[in-house]
């Protein structure tokens, strides 16, 4: 790997996309310890400790809202976006049409994806600052001179513009990186403020249980291979297209297979599903100091059973990974429309009649193998629960969506860096690896 690297230092061309990738990357990395004005960060601080979701979100802002900087909403807008676009292609016609335009109808869908990133980051940032601004701890109010009331409307819309911006900044470098660099490069982002937070955990971890770095090292780096194995998991479906003569030339007759992928979801499920499995201990935290008996009684019971430390929190969080994880790789596989493309291109399974057979028999394996994938992501989310009685604590090195995401951009980039390294005659990552 070392060498492979070495190789890649040697090329212009690839040492110049490798050096801008990381210059971006630190870019991003300053401009997310740019605090907004009037944010009182010890408050911020204690804030944090003490509510999960803000936890959650700041994973995929990389780091940026643990001190709600300027790019406090990181990329997670512009994801947010492409994922309703993507949910919203099959619904609507236009979009469906768009997507079968080739390059242009992507441009199209591009453009959509950024118009809608910007009332998503502002409703975002409205959320967000509105829970900062009504929590406090013993340093007192997170965000001052933020509301709707008379004085303040000014400093909102302020922090609103400044957060939608400060995204669609984000937004723009992983762009960058995508045209210049190397890797995708929202992804990138994201890596670059997983993999910064993990000596803060690690100092954590330190001062309460100096061995349990130990232990969950080791389990970070088992988990790191199970995910890598079902990650580059795939069942291939061979197929086979006609021989087809167009005038003096003979077209098809060749043999080739579809890779259905064990996991194709990949961390998508697991967003959805904490983002559900949080909901409600968020929504009744607001309600537990409620004057209303029934009210502050209903919404202790919610925060009880949707605690964290609960068994049934974990036990939904695993249901709801493995549900959305074949709802996610079902819709996926429905816009593909892979039937009708061997249908026009004239390949067909052998074995299987072309149109509705060969639908039904690409579902059935699809479901099949899914299974695995589901159960292992099921498995991945509620680690933090089956490591608790050895570590005693749910911390991880690195959390479970952060762990899939961190291994997925590794891989996506040495499959890019080998790629190119093939183009120049020298061998790969994981070629050498093999």
């Amino acid at each position: 790997m070392l060498q492979a690297l070495s190789n890649a230092f040697k090329l212009p061309d690839l040492r110049k996309k490798i050096i801008f990738t990381l210059v971006i990357l630190v870019i991003y990395r300053f401009a997310a310890h740019v605090p907004l004005p009037g944010v009182n960060l010890e408050a911020l601080r204690q804030v944090f400790q003490q509510n999960q979701l803000l936890g959650f979100l700041d994973m995929f802002s990389g780091g940026a809202m643990s001190t709600f900087s300027v790019m406090a909403l990181g990329v997670y807008p512009f994801i947010t976006a492409q994922i309703v676009l993507q949910l919203l292609t099959p619904i609507i016609p236009v979009l469906d049409r768009l997507k079968d335009e080739g390059d242009a109808g992507r441009q199209k869908l591009n453009l959509y994806t950024h118009l809608l990133t910007v009332p998503l980051a502002a409703l975002q940032g409205l959320g967000q600052a509105s829970i900062l601004a009504r929590s406090s701890g013993a340093a007192g109010p997170v965000i001052s001179n933020f509301g709707l009331r008379p004085g303040t409307w000014l400093p909102t819309l302020a922090t609103l513009a400044t957060l939608t911006a400060g995204t669609m900044f984000a937004v723009w470098l992983g762009e960058l990186i995508d045209q210049d660099g190397i890797g995708n490069g929202l992804s990138i982002i994201i890596f670059g403020g997983i993999v910064a937070r993990i000596p803060q955990r690690v100092g954590q971890l330190w001062v309460a249980n100096p061995w349990s770095i130990l232990v969950l090292v080791v389990i970070t780096a088992i988990t790191v291979v199970g995910i890598v194995i079902v990650h580059e998991g795939q069942r291939r479906i061979p197929v086979h297209y006609a021989k087809r003569v167009r005038g003096t030339r003979i077209y098809g007759g060749q043999s080739t297979h579809i890779p259905l992928q064990v996991n194709s979801a990949g961390m998508i499920p697991l967003i959805f599903a904490v983002s559900i499995i949080m909901l409600p201990g968020v929504v009744a935290s607001y309600f537990v100091n409620a004057e209303a008996d029934f009210v502050r009684n209903v919404a202790l019971w919610v925060t009880r059973i949707f605690d964290s430390n609960g068994v049934f929190y974990w036990f939904m969080y695993f249901v709801l990974v493995v549900g959305f994880t074949y709802f996610y790789t079902d819709i996926i596989f429905q816009q593909q429309d892979l039937p009708e493309m061997l249908r026009r291109q004239g390949g067909f399974i052998p074995g299987i009649r072309p149109g509705a057979p060969t639908a039904e028999f690409l579902n059935g394996v699809l479901r099949r193998i899914t299974l695995v994938g589901a159960l292992f992501l099921g498995i991945v989310a509620i680690l933090p629960f089956l490591v608790r009685p050895l570590v005693g604590t749910s911390q991880m090195l690195i959390t479970s969506t952060g762990l899939l995401i961190v291994v997925g951009v590794v891989l996506d980039t040495m499959k890019q860096l080998e790629a190119q390294l093939l183009m120049r005659h020298y061998e790969g990552f994981i070629r050498r690896m093999r």
